[in-house]
C-alpha cells in the first residue's frame, strides 16, 4: 500500500498467549493480499487490470467485487466528491481500500478475547478497547504546517480515525467534479464507528472543502471532523 503498518495489542497475557501470533500473522497476511489485489503500482494487480480494461466482472476476486460495490455507495453518499472512476489514470479505489483492508485485517483479532488493539496503516487507524475502565488509545494528529507539532491529540476507544491531506504525499487528492487538486485545506481528520467510512469521508471532505464539519455530520451520522487545518 506504499505505507507503514503497525499493530499494537494490550492485555495481561499478550506476550504468552499462543493464539496471539497466528492472529497477528493472519492480519498482516490479509493486508498483503489486499495490496496484491488493489495496488495501482503493481501491473499484475486486479485493479491495474481493471484500469487497462482487461478484467471482466465475472473474473474479479470477491474482495474486488465488494470494494467496487462500496465505491459505488461511497460516490452516492459523498455527492460525488469520492469517485474512484473519475481520477487520473482510471479507476483508483485507494481512498477506500486502505481503511477497508485495515478493518478486515483487524477482524482477525476479534477472537483474542480481552485484548485491546490499535492497527495503524499510514495514519489511518482502527481500534478497539474492551471494557469501560480500560484507557482509550491516544492518537497524535500531525500538524501539516509543522511536522514536529501536533494538530490535535485525540482519544479513540472503538472505531476508526482517518486523515486526508497533502503534507505527506503532496497534492494527490483530486476533486472529481473539476479534475483539479483542491487548495482550501491542508488536512482533515474524521472519526466514527468504522474506519472505512471515516477514510472515505476524510478524502471526500478534503476534496470538497468549505464547511466540511457540517457536511460530514449531515452525510454520515455518527462521524465527525475531529481535526482540521485550513490553507493560509
Amino acid at each position: 500500500m506504499g505505507t507503514q503498518v503497525s499493530l499494537h495489542l494490550r492485555g495481561d497475557r499478550v506476550d504468552t498467549d499462543p493464539a496471539v501470533e497466528p492472529a497477528v500473522a493472519a492480519a498482516f497476511g490479509d493486508l498483503r493480499a489486499a495490496d496484491e489485489l488493489f495496488s495501482t503500482y503493481r501491473p499484475g494487480s486486479q485493479v491495474s487490470a481493471i484500469r487497462r480494461g482487461e478484467l471482466p466482472r465475472d473474473r474479479r476476486h470477491p474482495w474486488v467485487a465488494e470494494v467496487v460495490a462500496l465505491c459505488e455507495e461511497a460516490r452516492d453518499r459523498t455527492d460525488g466528491y469520492f469517485d474512484p472512476w473519475r481520477l487520473p489514470g482510471g479507476f483508483d479505489p485507494s481512498g477506500l481500500v486502505k481503511g477497508w483492508a485495515t478493518e478486515k485485517a483487524a477482524a482477525r483479532l476479534a477472537g483474542l478475547g480481552g485484548y485491546d488493539h490499535y492497527l495503524n496503516a499510514g495514519g489511518d487507524i482502527t481500534a478497539r478497547v474492551h471494557g469501560s475502565r480500560a484507557p482509550a488509545w491516544r492518537v497524535g494528529v500531525q500538524d501539516p504546517a509543522d511536522p514536529a507539532a501536533f494538530l490535535a491529540v485525540l482519544e479513540l476507544r472503538t472505531g476508526g480515525l482517518a486523515t486526508s491531506g497533502s503534507a505527506a504525499r503532496g497534492p494527490h487528492i483530486v476533486d472529481p467534479h473539476t479534475g483539479s487538486h483542491p487548495g482550501g485545506l491542508l488536512a482533515v481528520t474524521v472519526t466514527g464507528p468504522t474506519l472505512r467510512w471515516a477514510d472515505v469521508f476524510a478524502t471526500a471532505a478534503f476534496a470538497r472543502g468549505g464547511d466540511v464539519a457540517r457536511w460530514v455530520a449531515a452525510r454520515a451520522p455518527g462521524y465527525e471532523v475531529a481535526a482540521l487545518a485550513r490553507a493560509p
